[in-house]
């Protein structure tokens, strides 16, 4: 079975409960390593899904100088 992708604000409020975990530093290593490896994989998935929101939202086109510049995403 696949497993579910946690909503962004799901996976910010995971990864909120891990650092406070790892911050008492009161874990046995194995508990923080797993807990390590879980908060580094949250973090890329919501790394990705910001990823996917802007470029929904900005579009990115050359300029009268060439240079980049961002416009408003606009519907198709």
């Amino acid at each position: 079975m696949a497993e579910k992708k946690p909503s962004f604000e799901n996976a910010l409020g995971r990864l909120d409960e891990i650092v406070r975990h790892l911050e008492k530093g009161d874990l046995p290593l194995s508990d923080s390593l797993k807990l390590f490896e879980e908060g580094t994989a949250l973090l890329a998935t919501a790394s990705q899904m910001l990823d996917e929101a802007e470029q929904k939202v900005v579009k990115l086109r050359k300029g009268a100088d060439r240079r980049p510049e961002e416009l408003p995403f606009e519907e198709e």
